[in-house]
């Protein structure tokens, strides 16, 4: 175990705190953040190998629709207007589908941020994970923190030219990539990479890349913690979604204060002593650039870095893990005012404290039921049953649909042997990737009799149509009705659609018109 005075001070300043923070049209101040290791950064880690994998390698996955659909597991084709998620196809008039899946990733973010705060920012938001990306490649050739800013002090040389400009290349490799993989998305990926690279595919396709490549590097190399700053609203958004339950970063200044970084001569002296130790470690590991000492900040992302950094200097010196922590405010009034004689005097480090040194047993903890509460349940349960009313309406979606419009000129037409005929267009659109055979039947008009143009008129009444895999078949189908069982004016009937292979059925409601009085 480390003596106090033992522990390493960073020279790290909080460039970015809202106390230094720099008007709008000031020079962005370097931000060099040390490379941390604990729990939270091996969790970053994996949501990182996650998000960039499903990213990556999703347009890349197969899945077998049969040899009249793509095979890509995931497309959206604009071409033919559908959308292909593994065994699921959405058609343009079932685009609220995609509206409630918005919806429930809407809530869902609600949820978290009300429970954990800021969870997107720090873990899973595109910024914070190609940020880290970045990170990993400047490491990489330039070294961690203090060999990144003597060489960025440095005057110009060969070694420094070279490992800039093999970061910055690394950079944009990836930055391409970035927008090479989103291409995918929207078309075939082997055959359109073949495109690409001969030069062949569509200048839309180019004109993507080269915009998300700029956008990449530049926001993920160049601009960094200035987009969460000055550009994303959800730091702004987020203070509505807090409560007093919410977990926040929270560094605990009721057992940290007063720092030192002389304990022992303090303690010695009779004077206060907080577990801080004033290392500055919880700075130099921040990509956003604070101190979180300083309170809750809008630039903070939740990342949870400096808990890492921090535990691990309270390892080295014997002191408990969470000086800085996931904390509620209630947790945090009621030890802070613990600490102060419920705000009676300063912070007393000694009032939190049992005789032995550890932390007293009235110290407000957090456990994993205190997140369980009536808004957490309220979000939830909103989410589920927008999830589930998706789920029944997908299950019971028609895949065949019928539509029919009568001619409104003529209405009708007496035939030579005084039938009377009348006009429609059917519309049969056919929602599978396969062909299907449809046989139209009318209900409800006795005697009636149909042919499609074309074909000879048939004195039953059932009609076989054709009909290709994910495909609207338009015909013009003529209906007619000896003069003898006629009725004058409208008499309704219904269109009835059936899969000549299953049990799948439309249905249209429509009106065959007669002359008034007979002729």
């Amino acid at each position: 175990m480390l003596d106090v005075g033992e522990v390493e001070r960073l020279e790290a300043e909080a460039v970015n705190s809202a106390r230094v923070r720099q008007p709008l049209y000031a020079a962005r101040r370097k931000i060099f953040p040390k490379r941390a290791s604990g729990q939270f950064r091996r969790f970053k880690w994996i949501v990182m190998a996650i998000t960039l994998g499903i990213y990556y390698l999703t347009p890349w996955l197969r899945w077998d629709r049969g040899p009249y659909a793509p095979d890509q597991a995931v497309l959206v084709d604009l071409a033919n207007r559908r959308f292909y998620f593994f065994f699921i196809e959405i058609w343009p008039q079932e685009f609220f589908f995609v509206a409630g899946l918005l919806v429930m990733a809407g809530i869902g973010l609600f949820l978290i941020t009300s429970t954990v705060g800021r969870a997107w920012c720090g873990y899973t938001c595109p910024q914070t994970v190609w940020v880290d990306l970045f990170l990993v490649v400047e490491r990489a050739i330039e070294g961690d923190r203090n060999a990144r800013i003597k060489l960025d002090g440095a005057p110009w040389s060969v070694s420094k030219m070279v490992k800039r400009a093999a970061k910055h290349t690394v950079w944009l490799l990836i930055a391409i990539a970035t927008g090479g993989a989103w291409i995918f998305y929207f078309a075939d990926a082997p055959t359109l990479l073949g495109e690409v690279l001969t030069g062949q595919a569509a200048a839309i396709a180019y004109l993507t890349i080269a915009v998300l490549t700029a956008t990449t590097y530049v926001f993920g190399g160049l601009m960094r913690e200035q987009v969460c700053t000055y550009m994303c609203p959800w730091p702004r958004i987020q203070a509505a979604m807090l409560d007093e339950n919410s977990l926040t970063v929270t560094y605990n200044d009721w057992r940290g204060e007063p720092r030192s970084r002389h304990a022992k001569k303090a303690a010695a002296a009779g004077e206060s002593v907080g577990d801080c130790v004033d290392c500055n470690a919880c700075v130099a590991v921040c990509p956003m650039g604070i101190d979180i000492r300083d309170g809750q900040q809008l630039e903070c992302i939740t990342c949870a870095l400096c808990i890492d950094a921090c535990d691990s200097v309270m390892d080295k010196i014997g002191k408990e893990r969470g000086l800085i922590a996931y904390a509620t405010l209630n947790d945090y009034n009621a030890n802070m005012a613990l600490a102060t004689g419920n705000g009676a005097h300063a912070i007393e480090p000694a009032l939190v404290r049992q005789p032995g040194g550890r932390l007293s047993d009235k110290v407000a903890q957090f456990h994993l039921g205190k997140i369980f509460r009536p808004r957490t349940f309220v979000y939830t349960a909103v989410w589920a049953l927008v999830g589930l009313a998706m789920l029944y309406a997908l299950l019971t979606r028609e895949r065949l649909q019928l539509n029919v419009l009568h001619d409104r000129n003529p209405q009708f037409v007496v035939l030579a042997d005084g039938a009377i005929r009348n006009g429609y267009t059917v519309k049969l659109l056919n929602m599978i990737p396969e062909p299907r055979t449809i046989r139209i039947t009318l209900e409800g008009l006795q005697g009636g009799a149909m042919n499609a143009v074309g074909t000879e008129p048939m004195e039953g009444e059932t009609l076989a149509v054709e009909v290709e895999p994910d495909r609207l078949k338009s015909l013009k189908i003529f209906v007619r009705q000896p003069r003898d069982l006629m009725r004058p004016g409208s008499t309704p009937f219904r269109f009835v659609a059936r899969d000549a292979a299953g049990i799948e059925t439309a249905n249209y409601d429509a009106n065959f018109i007669a002359p008034e009085a007979s002729r």
